[in-house]
């Protein structure tokens, strides 16, 4: 039998997601896909090469090589060579890509701001505390740790 508790989490989490997945798809004024907005959120804390990307977000390397072509196209990304000399090309964010994630995540930021309003710090706190905590023990989990700046 399944614990209440955890039904009441694995409950909450999954309307958590759905807020999140459709405040993202319907924000127009934020100017980045889904997946444009993580892989540059992601290349801004350091390069990576394609297959290194693919492995963080457990995505297949053609999925991710689609979405990079995309950001190469639109000039928000670019290949450079790998700093530790490896044969593979990394890549690194451009000004103008970082510029529209910066832009983004202003907006993403703002929108958490209206629904924490009239929350006190203190809760506020709380909520990154045990969010962070959350994610933490699903990557110590999957053995993945995310890089946090």
């Amino acid at each position: 039998m399944t614990d209440p508790h955890i039904a009441a989490v694995e409950v909450e989490l999954s309307l958590l997601a759905r807020h999140h997945l459709h405040s993202s798809q319907h924000s127009p004024e934020r100017l980045l896909d889904r997946s444009g907005y993580h892989l540059l959120s992601r290349l801004e804390l350091g390069p990576l090469n394609l297959k290194q990307l693919a492995e963080a977000f457990r995505l297949d390397p053609s999925t991710v090589n689609r979405q990079v072509n995309a950001l190469l196209r639109a000039g928000l990304v670019e290949r450079a060579p790998d700093p530790g000399g490896a044969v593979a090309r990394v890549l690194r964010p451009t000004e103008a890509g970082l510029d529209l994630l910066h832009r983004d995540r202003r907006i993403l930021q703002e929108q958490v701001g209206r629904v924490l309003a009239d929350w006190s710090a203190a809760e506020t706190d709380e909520l990154h505390r045990m969010l962070e905590k959350l994610n933490t023990s699903i990557e110590a989990l999957e053995g993945r740790p995310w890089p946090r700046a």
